[in-house]
């Protein structure tokens, strides 16, 4: 219990039953109102930690600590006087007297009873519900005893429920190195959210991550052993399940039983029934707020925003000011197992007379649906893989868009797509609908009250403070507002420096920084030192060590100590993660040149390995379906054979592909398959913002399709022609020509200078195409730096070239001969000599693919799906 100030006996006193997010908030808009400094606040919390962020619960399995996660500044509580009782829930009340009797035993006199128990986990009544290896997935307690219990005694775990929780608590289970099912009752994942085709495109993507994924079948029984742990489940197809583990998230249920014990009135199917100031019907000295209400439109609202909202309503209605709750938009925007998915509006078009305007490419998992009214207003809509759009879209809802629906579901690029930023939409759109705070809310925050940082308007306007779905378009009406105040933006790389990519380059260059954490700690701005960065700048500062390795005395082996912790996922293995859970191998052939010897050799290894082959679009062989601990066996042999590393895994070059050139060919005007050669074993390895591809064509025939790739040469009948800045992929780009009829000598110089010149300004994640059209003076300046070295720098440029070539090893020999590195190459930690058991294979055309057979999903009344989820 916290400290609190001297009360009288006329002190009115407010009860807070429950101390979760809307608890938290409720205590806040009290401290605004003053009535923190008025009444005596009571807080009794039944959880043995005070308010944390329960929306990024999951976030615990990729390093947030329960401290990180944590919602509650005890200075303010301390400073408002708030009694905090934790581990200490409310077991009874007595109207009549106005008291609340702790499970303590202490009892407190109430004057306002405010009660926001949240909800409970709903365990379908199955048999074997609680057997041991059961689990719910609601507090962090539950998180805790689910790592213990998988990393102890489960190999396998099953889901139940292919919501919101049930896909995030699948994900867990992958991530803690257990092979994991979801069972969901309805016909497709997350039914309320999305319609079948949304639901369809998010089961293809969640497949491919390698989870298995059942819909349209319910859990009928638990499987239990003679010792009562859990062994498997049986669904209502007659099928059986193996499992060591479950974990129910079959939805959730209002917890009202306190309400109901005190006489409360409350609905049909739970929920304390208020009205629009949220106070109870049945009392008006008892309130109720979140996920434990029946709202007056008779909703229980289970969102995060509608409980702000709530809050607000019941502080104001205490404090005698006027507000109301009369329903709330339910938009969300989440990051599942790592797709985008959003809804917002009128998701399923319930409005008469409505049209859709839909997108869906299912090779790419991408499904986008809008739903329009007769006259052009935007009612709402489906985002699933990308939900690039949401902010703008969610606040252009209820309002006629500046341009045609159609243009905005198309991705970048594609026909007539558009791409409306925040600047276009109207000040009384709502960007934040947890605060319901507009965009003229957000531009006064900059113009009137002076705020020139993202974390400056949050805490003025609470903006982004709630589910966080709005910060990126609240970074961007920010900014815009302030750029147009003529007031210098903060463009720091994230949220834990202040400099972009370049200038952390520059530092790092200048001060021979060789660890992120000396970076972080020495240059990150006050708030981040000491801490662990984030997933945006440890990957990008990772980079840049690599990229300067040689020249700052840094390992330049990406799985030297530090270094491993920032790669991703392809770095961290040296190998590309396939949609079943194994590894693709891709060894480099030089400009596509390979000998009958190694030939023989990559089709033995394909052989002895049981691995798929495929020539792929840059004139190497690509070996798939390799497990984590056969990964370093296969590199043995393909080294021993004089192989390296092609780095299709990294950021950095992939191939130099090439034509025969004028050996073999009758139109060659010069030798494209040693140029190639050259070029590929110069610049192998060197780690860059994002990947980079190139070609040698022998003749203006272009057969090597140079001009589509970040640095192309074509051969002339006076040497070479350079070409830059090029791509393919969804938003190709022809490159343009930078230098032409170069020597050997002079082409190399060149590639020398523009490689990095790249890696030295370039953001991170950004192909040498965005970067031409984005660097001031595009490729005019580019040339004038490369070619006519007007910034003076080529002579250091060619020298950081030159360190790279001198110092190169290769990753995979580097791996095999160190017993310490080989050891990370196991798919389960806890049972290193487990091979996975997702990896399984069919044959097909004489080779294998893998064996994740797609489920049908079939189509039921909207009434059908609700009904059946409710008996899930």
């Amino acid at each position: 219990m916290t400290a609190t100030p001297e009360a009288t006996e006329a002190t009115p006193t407010i009860v807070l039953v429950g101390h979760g997010m809307v608890g938290q908030r409720f205590l806040e808009a009290l401290a605004e109102r003053g009535l923190t400094a008025t009444h005596r606040v009571v807080v009794l919390c039944e959880e043995p930690r005070p308010a944390y962020d329960r929306v990024a619960l999951t976030s615990y399995f990729s390093g947030k600590t329960p401290e990180d996660l944590s919602m509650t500044d005890m200075e303010f509580i301390a400073t408002h006087g708030i009694e905090l009782y934790v581990g200490d829930p409310a077991v009874s009340v007595d109207r009549e007297a106005r008291e609340v009797t702790a499970r303590s035993g202490e009892v407190f006199s109430y004057d306002t009873l405010v009660l926001a128990t949240g909800s409970y986990p709903f365990v379908p009544p199955v048999p074997g519900k609680d057997a041991e290896g059961c689990f719910v997935y609601r507090t962090i307690e539950d998180l805790l005893a689910i790592e213990e219990y998988a990393k102890s005694k489960a190999e396998v775990g099953a889901v139940v429920g292919g919501g919101l929780l049930g896909l995030e608590a699948a994900g867990a289970l992958k991530g803690l190195g257990l092979t994991s099912h979801i069972v969901e009752f309805a016909p497709r994942l997350m039914p309320v959210q999305v319609d079948d085709g949304g639901g369809a495109a998010l089961l293809r993507t969640i497949e491919e991550m390698g989870l298995s994924v059942h819909t349209g079948v319910g859990t009928q029984e638990i499987l239990v052993d003679s010792e009562g742990a859990v062994t498997g489940m049986k669904l209502s197809d007659g099928s059986e399940l193996a499992a060591d583990m479950v974990v129910f998230s079959a939805g959730v249920r209002p917890r009202d039983q306190l309400a109901r014990d005190c006489g409360l009135t409350v609905g049909e199917r739970g929920g304390i029934t208020v009205d629009e100031q949220c106070r109870t019907v049945a009392d008006p000295h008892v309130f109720a707020i979140g996920e434990c209400a029946l709202a007056s439109d008779g909703r229980v609202y289970g969102l995060v925003a509608p409980g702000y909202e709530q809050a607000e309503t019941a502080a104001a209605t205490i404090a005698s000011d006027e507000a109301s709750f009369t329903g709330a938009d339910l938009s969300t925007k989440l990051k599942l197992l790592g797709v985008d998915v959003a809804s917002f509006g009128d998701a399923h078009g319930t409005a008469e007379d409505c049209l859709d305007v839909v997108y869906s490419d299912s090779r790419a998992g991408l499904y986008k649906k809008l739903v329009i009214g007769r006259d052009g207003t935007l009612l709402g809509g489906i985002l699933v893989g990308d939900a690039e759009a949401y902010g703008t879209l969610k606040a252009f809802t209820g309002s006629v868009p500046p341009v045609s629906p159609e243009s905005l579901v198309l991705p970048a690029g594609a026909g007539e797509s558009v791409q409306l930023g925040p600047s276009a939409l109207p000040d009384e759109a709502i960007v934040c609908s947890c605060h319901n705070v507009s965009k003229g809310t957000i531009r006064g925050a900059v113009t009137d009250h002076q705020c020139t940082t993202v974390p400056e308007v949050k805490k003025c306007t609470k903006a982004g403070t709630g589910c966080g779905s709005c910060v990126k378009v609240l970074g961007q009406l920010v900014n815009a507002e302030l750029e147009a105040s003529g007031v210098e933006v903060d463009k720091g790389l994230c949220g834990c420096f202040g400099q972009t990519r370049e200038e952390l380059y520059e530092i790092v260059h200048a001060l021979r920084i060789t660890t992120y954490q000396d970076l972080l700690d020495r240059h990150g701005r006050e708030e981040a030192r000491g801490g662990d960065g984030c997933e945006v700048c440890k990957p990008a500062v990772g980079s840049i060590i690599a990229s300067l390795a040689p020249t700052i005395g840094a390992s330049g082996y990406v799985l030297d100590g530090e270094q491993a912790s920032l790669q991703d996922t392809n770095d961290h293995f040296l190998a590309n993660l396939q949609k079943n859970g194994s590894y693709s191998v891709v060894p480099r052939i030089p400009g596509g040149e390979i000998a009958p010897e190694k030939l023989i050799v990559i089709g033995e290894i394909a052989r002895d390995f049981g691995l798929y082959t495929k020539i792929t679009g840059g004139q190497r062989i690509d070996m798939f379906g390799a497990r984590v601990e056969q990964l370093p066996l296969i590199w043995a042999r393909l080294v021993d054979a004089g192989f390296e590393s092609g780095h299709a895994y990294g950021k950095s070059l992939r191939t130099v592909k090439s034509c025969v050139g004028q050996t073999w060919c009758r139109y060659g005007v010069q030798d494209s398959v040693r140029m190639a050669i050259d070029l590929e074993l110069r610049y192998r390895g060197l780690r860059s913002p994002h990947k980079l591809k190139s070609a040698v064509s022998g003749c203006q025939r272009e057969c090597a399709e140079a001009q589509s790739k970040d640095f192309g040469v074509i051969a002339t009948a006076n040497g070479w022609n350079l070409y830059v800045g090029g791509n393919g992929g969804a938003t190709p780009r022809h490159a343009d020509l930078l230098a032409q009829d170069l020597s050997d000598a002079e082409l190399i110089r060149l590639i020398d200078r523009f490689l990095m010149f790249y890696i030295r300004t370039a953001d991170r994640l950004e192909r040498t195409s965005t970067w031409l059209e984005r660097i001031p003076g595009g490729l005019d300046h580019v040339r004038d730096v490369v070619v006519h070295d007007s910034l003076g720098i080529c002579d250091e440029l060619e020298q950081l070239m030159r360190a790279h070539v001198a110092h190169y090893r290769d990753e995979w020999a580097e791996t095999i001969n160190d017993p310490e590195k080989l050891a990370r190459f196991v798919s389960f930690v806890n049972a290193p000599d487990t091979p996975d058991p997702v990896v399984a294979f069919v044959p097909e055309r004489d080779q294998m693919k893998p064996d994740l057979p797609l489920l049908s999903i079939g189509m039921r009344p909207a009434a059908d799906v609700l009904e059946g989820s409710a008996q899930r």
